[in-house]
């Protein structure tokens, strides 16, 4: 039975993906900074620890209680992240490092911790992480978030190059805006649904089930051959500009 760590379990992309795999008889360990939000969601269901990933102690604290329950892992999927959009120059401080916290240091000291476990425990892995459209193409007003998982993504290709002799993979997934709760204040009202939706090649909002049936592929054995790689499902969005009409 494969194990995977799924870290901001409580988030929709995280939950779609818990269910995802659920289905196919996967074991979860799921992580979360909130306990109340984790037992209504999943009640009884799952191991479930409560730590904050965005600190080297809170990552270490998983990783003692993984091994505490003698749980070996294979697999990992960072789903950790925020949306700070706003004028850079008026962007506070407590902003600047709270972003950078949750969308990159959160996966350096994830993946550090994971790489760790699968060493100690001479185990081949895969990990993948959840990157955005705004790393690879300039949006106006997303310069935080577009540093922290530009970030992101060179940590990707990096780590990829460093472990995969060790047969551990490592990719991202890189979607347009998702229709969760996190994106809420974006897609308020029909009008700002309709703008947003027009943004994009392929007309839309991105669904979570889409971009967690893309996770557990690159989580699966179907996926054996693929690292290194940031996998965008934007539409069109960061690659292509369609004909004007």
């Amino acid at each position: 039975m494969k194990k995977v760590l799924i870290t901001g379990a409580t988030g929709g992309l995280a939950q779609s993906l818990a269910e995802n795999l659920t289905k196919n008889n996967w074991q979860l360990v799921l992580v979360s900074r909130n306990s109340k939000k984790l037992q209504e969601i999943y009640g009884d269901k799952h191991t479930q620890i409560i730590a904050d990933c965005s600190s080297f102690q809170g990552v270490k604290q998983i990783f003692d209680e993984i091994a505490e329950r003698n749980i070996i892992l294979d697999s990992l999927a960072h789903c950790v992240g925020n949306i700070r959009l706003g004028s850079l120059h008026r962007t506070s401080e407590a902003d600047f490092f709270d972003c950078i916290s949750v969308n990159l240091f959160s996966a350096l000291f994830t993946l550090s911790g994971f790489v760790d476990h699968l060493k100690k425990s001479s185990t081949h892995g895969s990990a993948v992480f959840v990157s955005s459209a705004a790393a690879s193409i300039g949006i106006s007003n997303h310069e935080l978030i577009s540093a922290a998982k530009g970030g992101l993504e060179a940590l990707v290709r990096s780590s990829a190059a460093s472990y995969a002799a060790s047969n551990i993979r490592i990719n991202a997934v890189s979607p347009g805006i998702l229709d969760t709760p996190a994106s809420a204040n974006l897609l308020s009202s029909d009008l700002m649904r309709e703008i947003a939706a027009k943004q994009y090649p392929i007309k839309g909002i991105g669904s979570v089930e889409e971009v967690a049936d893309l996770m557990a592929w690159l989580l699966s054995e179907k996926a054996q051959r693929v690292t290194g790689q940031v996998w965008p499902i934007d539409g069109g969005f960061s690659s292509i500009r369609p004909l004007v009409k």
